[in-house]
């Protein structure tokens, strides 16, 4: 009789809360080293990405003596609330109030311990807006860009901009929020980040009042851990040029780029989002242990 392949549980964390400034509460998981405990990890998801689904690189990371934090953005999965209509969130707001909240929460826990970010999307993004930003000592980011149009894929721009720049603005407006999961697209999204990503420019202070500018920048450089930004060379969103608009702005971080093809790990595509399926834990999980342990890139050669 054939073996029935079981399925596969979940890893799960301790649930715990974050208290953001302005009072929202955000759903998250803590995710206690196994063993000695080495330093800290918060790790942000991308724009429309449910925490859960870092879930498994946090498991792996807390097996080699991470202490890490998962969580949700205030409107997305468990951070949802009731009715997205109306609720005011902004995309900015995941950086000055949600990661904002994580790093002070992390700071209280085994404080001795160095402070790291693994950032992907937007995620590698949003750590500047917070004015906590002082306490990281150092970040990985994966795909690291804010969505300015001009720096998709030439040979997607088109379709990209169609989409993310047309469509959904226009649904936005209809729904009062952008139903991403009836399109199986992403998680729905607020209408105030939905709109903050279909209106980017190639100047991200720009989205931000005229008066809260020179602040937003003065953030980002303060900005002093070293980055080392990924970017995988079949990702139409994330492209060189994009991680290199980001990173511009942390202009007083030591700034590492590593260009990742897929043919490194033996596949013929990687894209945007797959880099943390459980597919790639012996491969690209693995080699960030480098840079998170002991602040080497081993992605150092050409790829």
């Amino acid at each position: 009789m054939a073996e029935i392949a079981q399925p596969v549980t979940r890893p799960l964390g301790q649930a715990v809360s974050l208290i953001c400034r302005d009072g929202v509460v955000l759903h998250a998981h803590i995710w206690p080293a196994r063993g000695d405990a080495i330093a800290r990890v918060i790790i942000n998801p991308a724009t429309g990405v449910l925490a859960r689904y870092y879930h498994y690189y946090a498991d792996f990371l807390a097996g080699e003596g991470f202490e890490v934090l998962t969580y949700d953005y205030r409107g997305i999965g468990l951070s949802r609330p009731v009715d997205l209509r109306g609720c005011g969130y902004r995309w900015r707001d995941w950086g000055e109030q949600d990661f904002d909240a994580a790093l002070r929460f992390m700071s209280g826990r085994e404080p001795a311990l160095p402070m790291m970010v693994v950032g992907h999307s937007i995620g590698g993004y949003l750590p500047g807006l917070s004015p906590e930003v002082r306490r990281i000592d150092r970040m990985l980011t994966i795909g690291a860009q804010y969505a300015w149009w001009g720096d998709y894929a030439a040979g997607y721009r088109l379709q990209l901009f169609w989409r993310w720049h047309v469509v959904m603005p226009v649904l936005t407006a209809i729904y009062g929020y952008f139903p991403g999961r009836k399109l199986g697209w992403l998680e729905d999204l607020p209408a105030g980040v939905a709109n903050e990503w279909s209106f980017r420019g190639q100047r991200m202070e720009r989205t931000h009042p005229a008066d809260e500018r020179d602040d937003v920048l003065a953030r980002f450089a303060a900005v002093t851990a070293p980055i080392l930004a990924v970017y995988v060379t079949d990702d139409d969103i994330g492209t060189a040029a994009a991680i290199r608009r980001t990173l511009s702005y942390y202009r007083n971080a030591e700034r590492i780029e590593a260009s990742l093809a897929p043919s490194f790990y033996g596949l013929e595509a990687i894209g945007h989002f797959s880099l943390f399926h459980s597919r790639h834990a012996s491969g690209f999980w693995k080699d960030t242990l480098r840079w998170l342990k002991e602040g080497v890139n081993p992605w150092d050669k050409p790829a």
